[in-house]
This record gives structure tokens, C-alpha cells and sequence, in this order.
């Protein structure tokens, strides 16, 4: 009686192991057509006063691109196998806890299509914050906006690489 009651076990256990349940270590799946080997990253729309943002958010999504994938990233949709679209829509900016700190909010859209015309990743309306530190002293102030819009662009870029792999 033991012994029939590990082997049900050993059953249970080899058929859950052999067919798998779905599950996948986060940054492994790719779920873009396997016939793309380049990416055409276009230069990034900007409605905005922030100028140098859209720069900031085209080189993190390009060095992204390059470090967590396989495919060729190159400026020229005619080459492309797909294109990547994106522009900031709206920057906000407020003053937090007494002025010594600001918020960032940053709202924008990206769109990835295929040579073919199939949009194979959209989000139309995608969302950033972060917030830095304003030093109430005017001997000691420093313009950390800048560097706040690097980092930014970086997390938005390891965010919309992640989401145009796995389809989030």
C-alpha cells in the first residue's frame, strides 16, 4: 500500500516537471516575432519644454536595447525589421515637503511596428515618476533636474524593454 502511494506521488510530481507550468524567470521570454533581428529606434517626439529629455530617453532605450537583447539597433525604418515610435506627451514638475524636494512625472507614448505594418507593441499611455532633492540653502543649490531626467530615462528604458519582451 506504501509503495503505490509513492509511486502516485512520483507520478504527480514527473508529470507536473514534464509538462511545465508555464512559469519563466522575469527578462527570459521574448515574445517578438522571431523573424526580427533590427530594431530602428526613431528620434523621440517632444511637447514639452524638458528639450533635452527626449534625448536623454532615445539614448537610454537605444543602450537598453543593446545590452539586454540580441537585436541590431540602427536609426533607419527603411532597414528595419521593426520601429520603434515614441514621444513625451506631458513633464510635470511640483515642489514637495516644504520646497525641499520636487516630483517628476513624466507621461508619454510608445509604439513598436513591424515591417509589415502589425503594431507588435503599444502603450499609448505610459507613466514615470521620480522625485530629487532641492537644497534650501542658495549658497549650496545644485540643479539636480538634470541628472533626475538621466536616471528617468533609464528606468523608463529597463521598463519598456521589459514590457516589449514580455508583453506586459
Amino acid at each position: 500500500m506504501r509503495l503505490l502511494s509513492i509511486r502516485a506521488a512520483l507520478v504527480v510530481v514527473l508529470g507536473a516537471v514534464l509538462t511545465g507550468c508555464g512559469y519563466h524567470a522575469a527578462g527570459t521570454t521574448n515574445l517578438l516575432p522571431k523573424d526580427i533581428h533590427t530594431i530602428a529606434l526613431t528620434p523621440w517626439g517632444n511637447g514639452t519644454t524638458q528639450y533635452k529629455l527626449s534625448t536623454y530617453m532615445g539614448e537610454a532605450l537605444s543602450r537598453e536595447l543593446i545590452a539586454r537583447t540580441s537585436y541590431t539597433v540602427i536609426a533607419d525604418p527603411a532597414k528595419a525589421d521593426a520601429t520603434v515610435y515614441a514621444s513625451i506627451a506631458n513633464v510635470f514638475m511640483y515642489a514637495t515637503g516644504l520646497g525641499t524636494g520636487a516630483r517628476v512625472i513624466v507621461q508619454m507614448q510608445i509604439r513598436m511596428v513591424g515591417r509589415d505594418g502589425k503594431v507588435l507593441f503599444n502603450r499609448p499611455h505610459m507613466e514615470f515618476r521620480d522625485r530629487y532633492e532641492i537644497s534650501v540653502d542658495p549658497k549650496q543649490y545644485l540643479d539636480e533636474s538634470q541628472a533626475t531626467m538621466s536616471r528617468l530615462s533609464k528606468d523608463v528604458a529597463r521598463t519598456v524593454v521589459a514590457a516589449m519582451l514580455a508583453d506586459f
